[in-house]
C-alpha cells in the first residue's frame, strides 16, 4: 500500500474519532428538551442550573436561577457546584455544556443533565441582570 493511501486512511480515522467524541453521548448524562427542563424546575428544589458561557453572554441573558460558571473555570470551581443535587448545564447551544458535563463527569459528579440546543432552543422566560 502506498503512503499516501495509508495517511488518507489515518486523517479519515481521525476525522471519524473527533466527529464521534463531539457529538457521542456521555454516559451518566441525561440529555434533555427544553420542555423537560422547565417541568424539571416546577417540581422539586433539589435542583441547580447552571450556565456555562463567558459572563458577557450571561449579561445578555439566561434562564431564570441559572448561576454563571463559564467553561473555562468549571474544573476550578467544581467546589462551588453542589454534589446532593440534580446538575442542569446550558450554554448557547448545547455544546460547552456537553463539555462541562464531561468534565464534572470526571470529577465524579452525578445526576448531570444537558439541555440539548442550549439557551437557542429554550422557549421560556430570559432574565437580565438588572442594572443599577
Amino acid at each position: 500500500m502506498e503512503t499516501s493511501t495509508l495517511i488518507n486512511i489515518l486523517v479519515w480515522i481521525l476525522l471519524g474519532w473527533f466527529v464521534y467524541s463531539r457529538f457521542a453521548p456521555i454516559q451518566g448524562v441525561k440529555n434533555i428538551k427544553a420542555d423537560e427542563l422547565s417541568k424539571q424546575f416546577t417540581n422539586n428544589s433539589k435542583k441547580v442550573i447552571i450556565d456555562v458561557r463567558e459572563p458577557r453572554e450571561y449579561e445578555n441573558g439566561y434562564i431564570p436561577g441559572a448561576i454563571n460558571i463559564p467553561l473555562s473555570q468549571i474544573k476550578g470551581r467544581m467546589k462551588d457546584i453542589p454534589t446532593d443535587k440534580d446538575i442542569f448545564l446550558y450554554c448557547q447551544s448545547g455544546m460547552r455544556s456537553k463539555q462541562a458535563a464531561r468534565i464534572l463527569t470526571k470529577g465524579g459528579f452525578k445526576n448531570l443533565f444537558n439541555l440539548q440546543g442550549g439557551i437557542m432552543a429554550w422557549g421560556g422566560k430570559i432574565q437580565t441582570p438588572s442594572k443599577l
